[in-house]
């Protein structure tokens, strides 16, 4: 369960940009049947939307226009669209909303529920920031300025990376949610130190995830629909 550390809920707060709590009930039944069977959402294309919300949770970033045109290449259709009746921020910039397009029925639904997880694991992401050393942030930013490194490389950067935040965290959260959040963190820490390297830090976490966190990210969504 997503059990955030100051709160005793273990229901989703919602965010400025999460849907109502009453859609989890509408979706919970086709996000069982994604995570069952795989039907619907692809494994892959629930950690693109859990990864791209998480980084979409977080306004104040200078990866804004990188983002947007990594939402256009997503395979789940999601994008930024400026919320034109907001008033600019503090940074000169618009808020944004995520538009989906689901290709299967129940993906729209499956997609909210996933944006949902990802503004609360981004709300602890914020919690653990500074946990983070900056010359770690710094020296992953080297590696993946490398275009020679092959994507075996990176993600093995990337692990290294993630371990060594889990030596300064102080939490007693469990460990492969630890390293699921530290992961999405560090690629949001690595775009706003070098927005150019967005692209291709997202793809490797995604890889990450897939390879090492699969079962606990299906089951996150799972338990959450319990």
């Amino acid at each position: 369960m997503l059990n955030h550390l100051p709160l005793s809920s273990s229901r989703l707060p919602t965010c400025c940009t999460c849907e109502p709590e009453e859609s989890w009930s509408s979706a919970a039944s086709t996000m069982d049947t994604t995570v069952g069977n795989g039907a619907g959402l692809r494994d892959e294309s629930i950690a693109n939307l859990l990864v791209f919300s998480f980084l979409h949770a977080h306004n104040n970033c200078n990866f804004h226009k990188e983002l947007e045109a990594l939402g256009q290449e997503l395979p789940v259709g999601v994008c930024l669209e400026a919320d034109h009746d907001d008033e600019l921020q503090t940074d000169g910039n618009r808020a944004s909303r995520l538009l989906y397009g689901g290709r299967r029925e129940g993906d729209s639904e499956n997609q909210e529920v996933i944006h949902s997880i990802a503004c609360h694991l981004a709300e602890i992401g914020d919690e653990l920031d500074r946990s983070i050393h900056p010359g770690l942030v710094s020296q992953l930013a080297m590696h993946f300025r490398n275009p020679s490194l092959s994507e075996e490389d990176r993600r093995h950067y990337l692990a290294a990376a993630v371990e060594k935040a889990m030596q300064t965290y102080a939490t007693d959260m469990e460990q492969e949610k630890a390293r699921l959040i530290l992961a999405m963190l560090l690629v949001r820490k690595v775009a706003d130190h070098t927005p150019s390297l967005l692209r291709g830090i997202f793809h490797t976490t995604v890889n990450f995830i897939n390879q090492n966190l699969l079962t606990y990210m299906r089951d996150l969504i799972r338990n959450e629909m319990d």
